[in-house]
C-alpha cells in the first residue's frame, strides 16, 4: 500500500496531512444530526409498545442489530416526548460518560436516548464513510468533552467535528477496502477468540478430571452417590466442608464507609481485588487498627483460602503471604482449616471443577445479585484423596495449567495485536494517509 501522490496541511491537529485534493469539511454537513431523549417512565402507555429504543451502552464500535434492542415504545410516546426516530443506515454517536464518543452504524429504524446524537447522512457522504471516519476520531470527539470523566459533548459540539470532504466514488473505494481488510481481520480475532474458549475447556476438563478421578488411571473406583460426580477412587473420601474447615465472613460493616479507608494502616480485601487468583495488595483500601481489631474472627492468616459469596461468586485466593494485617469486606468468606483432611491448594483446585460450580448454581439466591450463604458452602460435600495424593495432584495440575494458560495469554495478545492493527488500518486508510484507490481489497 502506498500514500497519495501529494498531500497539504489539514490544519487539524487531529487529522494532520490530508491528500491535495481533498477538503475539510464539517460533521454538520454531512446529514441530518438528530438528538434523542427518553419517555416518561412513570407512563404506562410509552412503554412495551413495538418501537426499538437504543440506550448509549449499545453503541460500542460496531453494527447495531436488531437483537440488540433491550426496550420498546409505543408510537404514543414518540409523538409526546423528546425522542427521535432515526432511520436505518445512521452513523449514531454516544455522548456522554464512559461510552462517550463510541460509534455504532444502525441497521434498523429506531428511537434513540439523551445521551446518543444520530447522523443521517446527505448527498455528499456515505453512511458507512461518517461511521468508519468517526471511529477513528476519538480524540478529536473528546477534546470537546466537558464535565470531567462522567461529563460529556453537545449536538453543537458534534456538528463542529471536522471530517474530510472527498468525491463519492472515492468514498466507496476506501468503504470497500476496509470491509473486506475488516472482515479478515474480524474473522482471525473470532478464530482466536474460539481457540481460546477451547484451551478454557481443556483447562476445566483437566481440573475436574484430577479432583474427581486422581492421577491413576487403573485405581478401583467407587460409586461417589452424588449425581453430579459419578464414580471416585475407592479410597477417597467424601466430606462436608464444616468437618474439617471453618468459614468465617464480616457480619455487615458496622457502619464502616468508604470515607474511612486511609492510606496506610491494616489491608481490607474486597473481591473486586481479586483477579485469577491473584491479588495486588498495591490498589488494597486500608483501615483503622480500631475497625481490624473489632472482627478478630476475619484476621486473615496465611493458607486461608478467601471466596467470594457475593455478586460474582466463585472468585479465589490462597493467602501465601501478607503483607500485613489483614481484614476482609462482607463479601468475602474465609476458609480455614481445622483438621489434617485437605491442603488449601487442593481445595482450591476443587472450587474451580464442574461438580462444584453445579452445587452453587443450584444453591444461590436472588435474582440480579446472586450470592451463597456460609451455610451452603459449609454443607458442600468435596472429594478428598489422601494428603499424600493431594499434593501430587496439586503439583501435576500446576505444571499443566501453567503450560495452558501460557498459551492462552500468548493467543490473548494476538487478538489486542489484531484489533490494534484493525484501528491503525482504518485510520490511516479514512484519513488519506494510505492510497487505496487501486487496491484490491481481497
Amino acid at each position: 500500500m502506498k500514500p497519495y501522490p501529494s498531500y497539504k496541511d489539514s490544519g487539524i491537529e487531529w487529522i494532520g496531512k490530508i491528500p491535495e485534493h481533498w477538503n475539510n469539511s464539517k460533521i454538520k454537513y454531512t446529514g441530518k444530526i438528530i438528538c434523542g431523549g427518553t419517555p416518561s417512565t412513570n407512563n404506562g402507555e410509552y412503554w412495551n409498545g413495538n418501537i426499538p429504543w437504543l440506550q448509549s451502552g449499545k453503541v460500542q464500535h460496531n453494527s447495531i442489530y436488531l437483537d440488540d434492542v433491550d426496550r420498546y415504545i409505543t408510537e404514543k410516546a414518540l409523538n409526546n416526548s423528546s425522542t427521535k426516530m432515526v432511520k436505518k443506515d445512521s452513523t449514531l454517536i454516544a455522548i456522554t460518560g464512559a461510552t462517550c464518543a463510541n460509534v455504532g452504524y444502525l441497521t434498523f429504524n429506531s428511537t434513540i436516548n439523551q445521551s446518543i446524537i444520530g447522523i443521517e447522512n446527505s448527498k455528499d457522504y456515505l453512511s458507512w464513510f461518517i461511521f468508519y471516519y468517526l471511529n477513528s476520531q476519538k480524540n478529536q470527539i473528546l477534546s470537546y468533552q466537558s464535565g470531567g470523566a462522567q461529563g460529556g459533548v453537545t449536538k453543537q459540539d458534534m456538528k463542529s467535528v471536522v471530517i474530510p470532504e472527498l468525491p463519492i466514488p472515492e468514498q466507496r473505494k476506501i468503504i470497500s477496502f476496509l470491509d473486506c481488510k475488516t472482515q479478515l481481520i474480524d474473522e482471525l480475532i473470532e478464530k482466536t477468540n474460539q481457540q481460546i474458549e477451547l484451551l478454557k475447556d481443556k483447562r476445566i476438563t483437566l481440573i475436574n478430571h484430577c479432583v474427581t478421578k486422581g492421577l491413576n488411571p487403573d485405581v478401583e473406583m467407587k460409586d461417589s452417590k452424588i449425581e453430579r460426580i459419578g464414580k471416585i477412587p475407592k479410597h477417597w473420601s467424601i466430606i462436608a466442608l464444616k468437618y474439617i474447615a471453618c468459614m468465617k465472613g464480616r457480619i455487615g460493616w458496622r457502619g464502616l464507609k468508604q470515607e474511612e479507608f486511609i492510606e496506610e494502616g491494616p489491608y481490607l480485601i474486597t473481591g473486586q481485588d481479586i483477579e485469577n487468583d491473584r491479588i495486588d495488595w498495591n490498589k488494597c483500601y486500608h483501615i483503622t487498627w480500631e475497625r481490624y481489631r473489632e472482627s478478630p474472627e476475619i484476621m486473615v492468616k496465611e493458607q486461608d483460602l478467601l471466596f467470594t459469596k457475593d455478586g460474582t461468586i466463585g472468585k479465589t485466593l490462597l493467602i501465601e503471604k501478607l503483607p500485613g494485617p489483614t481484614s476482609l469486606n462482607s463479601h468475602l468468606l474465609l476458609i480455614r482449616s481445622t483438621s489434617n483432611r485437605y491442603i488449601s491448594e487442593f481445595l482450591q483446585f476443587s472450587f474451580k471443577s464442574t461438580p462444584f460450580s453445579i452445587y452453587i448454581n443450584l444453591k444461590k439466591t436472588g435474582t440480579t445479585f446472586y450470592g451463597v450463604s456460609q451455610n451452603t458452602m459449609e454443607n458442600y460435600r468435596g472429594i478428598f484423596p489422601p494428603l499424600n495424593e493431594q499434593k501430587k495432584i496439586v503439583e501435576y495440575l500446576d505444571k499443566q495449567i501453567q503450560k495452558i494458560d501460557k498459551i492462552i495469554k500468548k493467543e490473548s495478545q494476538r487478538i489486542n495485536l489484531l484489533k490494534e492493527y484493525r484501528k491503525s488500518l482504518i485510520s490511516e486508510v479514512i484519513t488519506g494517509k494510505i492510497d487505496v484507490r487501486d487496491e484490491v481489497a481481497v
